[in-house]
């Protein structure tokens, strides 16, 4: 660990001076981080599930430095470029037809808030004033910024720290520790109820990711798109995690076709290359709002969006497919039998997502460092250790991956 580092550098979700060990790594290529000492360690983390493609590849290499011979950056007030524009057309062709306008930022979690506030302007501007909360489903996560912390589970989240200054919102029994038909019930209560004052649902598809890494039944999502336009709530959402090919389809939406009235996409979307995010929605949200009070400064980075471009035409050209599917036979073949150990819970499956959720909170540092030496790099945290590798991994890096899991669970 590098002591200024250590006494210095504030890193996600840690303390400063920093207790938990932090690794520096020297250089990153395919699906390999290269640490410090030269430990070579195979990233099954995608660095927090964007790096699709893995690192250092030469078709996204190239599209940024094709870009930045060009520019770097433009403010995109007043201004427009190329690689925005191919981006926008490329988002709105590859998902659900009504999605036809597209906002840029520059996170996930802004992306979430462009979606809230885009929510929230849809009904001030047709006299629905009231409608200014929402509805969300228990164990989602959204982000670490104020909006979107508000819509994360308030009680088994990471934000309960703010609870006593974030709007207050609805929160119902998740599919993903309920039979569904009883949190469907839960939902539709909750609308019947309070529908002239909530403007939106926000839900991750599928899989609810950092709030608890679990998955759930997609016919979830049409019945409760369905109670949405029953009682006339925006439908919301958030592919950040999922999109992109991680669930074996290319949106976790496809799943059962479901159209949401906004969408939130990041991580993957530039192949982990650079931060951007983007937030669709409808014409007729669009044409309702008018005009949006929201401009980050790095909006629709032009090195971003190029790289973007590229990361999409690569997944889209590539077997994406029968790689997902390939991950996901070996987790179910090598790691589902865990199942049968007192101190695992659960095993939890779905594409390139391998979830092992523990009885007892993980020794984080413990762990870490013992992957490291059977040469992987997983990030466990709570009672939860998951891997999203790139979907590039090898047979045989996966098989190292899951080789370490079982050893670092038997060794708990």
């Amino acid at each position: 660990m590098d002591t200024f580092d250590q006494q210095h550098i504030w890193h996600p979700y840690a303390k400063v001076p920093n207790e938990i060990a932090t690794y520096l790594v020297k250089s990153a290529s395919g699906v390999h981080l290269n640490l410090a000492g030269d430990s070579l360690v195979i990233d099954g983390m995608s660095s927090w599930w964007s790096a699709i493609h893995g690192y250092n590849h030469p078709v996204l290499n190239k599209a940024i430095q094709n870009q930045l011979g060009k520019m770097s950056h433009v403010m995109f007030g007043g201004l427009t470029h190329e690689p925005a524009i191919t981006l926008a057309k490329t988002l709105v062709e590859i998902t659900p037809e009504n999605l036809t306008k597209v906002f840029f930022t520059d996170s996930g979690s802004v992306s979430v808030e462009v979606a809230l506030k885009i929510a929230l302007q849809y009904w001030h501007n047709k006299g629905q004033v009231e409608k200014h909360k929402f509805v969300t489903i228990r164990g989602g996560y959204h982000g670490d910024t104020f909006g979107a912390m508000s819509v994360c589970d308030p009680d088994n989240g990471m934000h309960h720290l703010f609870s006593s200054v974030l709007p207050k919102h609805f929160f119902v029994k998740s599919p993903s520790m309920v039979p569904m038909d009883e949190a469907l019930q839960d939902l539709e209560s909750t609308l019947k109820q309070n529908a002239n004052s909530i403007a939106a649902m926000i839900l991750e598809p599928v899989v609810q990711g950092a709030g608890g890494m679990r998955i759930y039944n997609p016919q979830y999502l049409t019945q409760a798109k369905a109670l949405c336009k029953q009682f006339d709530v925006l439908f919301i959402l958030d592919e950040i995690a999922t999109g992109f090919g991680r669930t074996g389809e290319l949106f976790a939406l496809e799943y059962v076709d479901v159209t949401p009235d906004i969408l939130c996409l990041g991580k993957a979307l530039t192949g982990g290359y650079m931060t951007l995010a983007a937030t669709l929605t409808t014409d007729e949200i669009t044409n309702t709002v008018g005009t949006l009070m929201h401009g980050p400064t790095f909006m629709a980075n032009p090195l971003a969006c190029a790289v973007a471009n590229a990361s999409i035409e690569l997944l889209l050209n590539s077997p994406w497919q029968d790689d997902i599917a390939r991950i996901e036979k070996i987790f179910h073949a090598e790691l589902s039998g865990l199942r049968q150990q007192d101190i695992v819970a659960d095993v939890r499956i779905l594409g390139a997502i391998a979830v092992v959720e523990m009885r007892e909170d993980i020794r984080v540092e413990w762990m870490q460092k013992r992957l490291i030496e059977l040469g992987v790099w997983l990030r466990p945290y709570g009672n939860l250790l998951y891997t999203m590798p790139p979907f590039i991994i090898t047979d045989d890096e996966l098989l190292t991956i899951t080789k370490a899991i079982k050893i670092v669970v038997a060794e708990s």
